[in-house]
């Protein structure tokens, strides 16, 4: 029996996917078959254009996932453009930096509400949809952080900490009710948030030395497996943090 990573006839959900890891997710997505909706607070004309280069449909959602208040909407407005959702991928996300000793209570809650609160809110609302059809596929994008601590960044080690937890308590209830759920932890990506540390000639050569593939990840490494964890091909996958990081914590 050949395994299908086809998605023709499906609608998927991608947030903050105006550049980097979710403009590639959304562009894999679509590439595979599936219509996408796209949820951000800007309008990411690039993505939009390049979905619809595929020959599929793209839905633009324009939401603030800094707090939940636009979850319901989202959805709502997802399902009405292209019918249902069967795929949720939960990229949007951000990050403070300070030292532990003054890092501010402000700068906690705006990462932990965005990278932890608004996405399992957001895929509460998605599952309720995917409960009622018997199949789902929820994508949430964690961290090379979900298992190590990280320096300078410790609301965003906690947040993704989080989402690798909630990863598996949601696909613990879930999976009985035919829906998947799982997260990918990017290793270093070559994006624009990443730029600095590439432009560092000291810590670029760091980071290189520990890399066993030797190489910054692509956008589009990232993106093939969010099509694995979208499709048929992982029906029996759940539960799991897939690292996709050239073997930095191999290392």
């Amino acid at each position: 029996m050949a395994i299908s990573f086809s998605l023709e006839g499906k609608s998927a959900l991608v947030t903050g996917a105006n550049t980097g890891i979710g403009q590639a997710i959304a562009v894999a997505l679509a590439e595979a078959g599936a219509d996408v909706a796209l949820a951000g607070r800007s309008e990411p004309a690039e993505t939009i254009a390049l979905v619809e280069a595929t020959g599929r449909k793209c839905v633009n959602i324009r939401a603030d996932l800094s707090s939940i208040e636009p979850v319901g909407r989202v959805i709502d407005e997802a399902a009405a453009g292209l019918g249902k959702v069967d795929i949720l991928v939960n990229n949007a996300g951000i990050i403070r930096r300070d030292d532990l000793l003054q890092f501010s209570e402000d700068d906690w809650d705006a990462v932990i509400d965005t990278n932890l609160k608004t996405l399992f809110f957001l895929s509460q609302a998605a599952a309720r949809g995917m409960v009622e059809r018997g199949t789902g596929k929820i994508v949430n994008i964690a961290s090379l952080l979900t298992f190590q601590g990280g320096i300078r960044v410790p609301s965003y080690a906690a947040a993704k900490s989080g989402v690798g937890g909630v990863t598996k308590a949601m696909a613990n209830e879930l999976a009985p009710r035919g829906v998947q759920v799982n997260a990918i932890a990017p290793g270093y990506i070559a994006t624009n948030n990443t730029a600095a540390l590439q432009g560092d000639e000291t810590r670029n050569r760091q980071i290189l030395e520990r890399i066993p593939t030797g190489r910054w990840g692509d956008p589009k490494d990232i993106a093939g497996a969010a099509v694995f964890l979208a499709s048929p091909a992982s029906d029996y996958v759940t539960g799991h943090v897939l690292a996709v990081d050239g073997g930095w914590l191999a290392r």
